[in-house]
């Protein structure tokens, strides 16, 4: 009997640097590739937002379109289904006959109850669900110290991470893989399909980022290897900004984070240090810190109260200051100016970011959890630990209380218009 690993896709949408794939495909004779459009992932949450919206969902449709023609190139394909993994996964070991399933494990409460859930299922069927983490610079075991025991502060973090821990190198891409025979490989949904009584207006800006692997190697070839050339294109995105722009394919794992840190290195030494890059480096070691973090501390980010006993309490409920935050109508030119460019395009700066967090919630007074909300809906690069972790320090209520009082918004408005241009 033929030995076939069913390899569950999630936020992993890739070939290079693969564990999951390079180990299914070396202790099997034929793997069998799923994704799964859970429609819980597009519901509208307990604060009235969309737990993903329609710019981040058309990216995701991208990025899994462009797997399958990767896997398509290698004679495969990919199964595409829409509905519940805990619904379909028991039923598709069974007659796939499959013997075990890989996946990458989630650090959120609602992605890893999805995937405990599935391995009770599995485990009854005896097959065995086997996790793997794949989603950060640092492997967890490289560490130089267990995750119940990573330092809180984030300086801490990252001064002994970079002494003591290695970044291991990539796995190789596969160059061929052996393909369960599937009778029907499924139909990637339409946006419309996902979001039948939503306006698709929301579309109407053209879109710096389209998903798949493919567009993650040319933006980061761009950025490495033409870095002048991209900035003098569009005055308004410096160097830090198109290396942060990178995030929404590390989001969604079209690229991975060793990869841009290689080819980092690479171009270092074709062209020396550049001071920009610099920049990169930090924001991987920021989404490192906030994936562990989650890791060591489940849910607390996502209370209101965060790691505080006690906090003032503050409606979770729309409100009208909240509304003309959303829809950049507060008053503020330059807080208007950063939301517009939010809801049109999927993306700001983390600096902007920052700010209209601050603005939120020292002037306009509305619990910072429903614009870590509203954030989750409306940015592509969104994943949870770094939404809801940055939200929590901004609000004061993070786990590393050396930060709650760099966010104050008048401080942080001199920083970014030291100028004054928008007041």
């Amino acid at each position: 009997m033929s030995k076939k690993i069913l390899v569950w896709f999630r936020n992993d949408l890739r070939l290079h640097d693969n564990e999951v794939l390079v180990e299914a495909i070396a202790k099997s004779d034929c793997i069998l590739p799923v994704y799964f459009f859970d429609p819980r992932q597009f519901e509208r949450t307990a604060y009235g937002t969309l737990k993903t919206g329609v710019r981040r969902t058309q990216f995701i449709l991208e990025s899994v379109e462009a797997l399958r023609q990767s896997f398509t190139e290698l004679g495969g394909d990919i199964l595409v289904l829409t509905g519940k993994p805990e619904d379909f996964l028991p039923e598709l070991v069974s007659k796939y006959e499959i013997t075990e399933v890989y996946h990458h494990r989630e650090v959120a409460s609602q992605e890893t109850s999805i995937s405990t859930e599935v391995e009770d299922l599995l485990w009854k069927l005896k097959v065995n669900l086997k996790h793997f983490i794949g989603h950060t610079l640092y492997n967890k075991e490289d560490l130089p110290f267990p995750i119940k025991d990573i330092p809180d502060v984030f300086t801490q973090f990252k001064k002994k991470t970079e002494r003591d821990a290695i970044i291991k190198p990539c796995f190789l891409t596969p160059t061929a893989i052996n393909f369960v025979k599937a009778d029907n490989w499924g139909t990637i949904p339409l946006l419309s399909d996902i979001f039948p009584n939503e306006g698709i207006n929301a579309l109407a800006c053209p879109s710096y980022f389209k998903g798949g692997e493919a567009e993650a190697f040319k933006h980061l070839h761009n950025f490495l290897h033409t870095g002048e050339g991209i900035a003098n294109a569009n005055a308004t995105v410096k160097k830090n900004e198109v290396a942060a722009n990178l995030s929404a394919w590390l989001a969604v794992g079209s690229l991975s984070p060793r990869k841009v840190y290689w080819k980092l290195k690479e171009a270092e030494s074709n062209y020396g240090l550049k001071p920009y890059f610099g920049q990169i480096i930090l924001g991987l070691l920021w989404r490192d810190y906030f994936r562990f973090m989650f890791k060591k501390h489940g849910n607390a980010f996502f209370r209101p109260e965060g790691f505080k006993q006690e906090v003032l309490p503050i409606a979770t409920e729309e409100t009208t200051a909240l509304k003309q935050w959303q829809t950049a109508s507060t008053g503020h030119p330059l807080i208007n100016s950063i939301m517009n460019e939010l809801n049109a395009t999927g993306y700001i700066n983390n600096a902007s970011r920052q700010l209209a967090a601050a603005y939120l919630i020292g002037e306009l007074k509305v619990n910072w959890v429903m614009g870590a909300a509203y954030f989750e809906e409306k940015l592509i690069d969104y994943c949870p630990a770094s939404n809801w972790g940055n939200w929590a320090n901004v609000a004061g209520v993070g786990n590393d209380q050396r930060l709650s009082t760099n966010f104050n918004f008048e401080k942080q408005l001199k920083t970014f218009d030291p100028k004054g241009i928008y007041s």
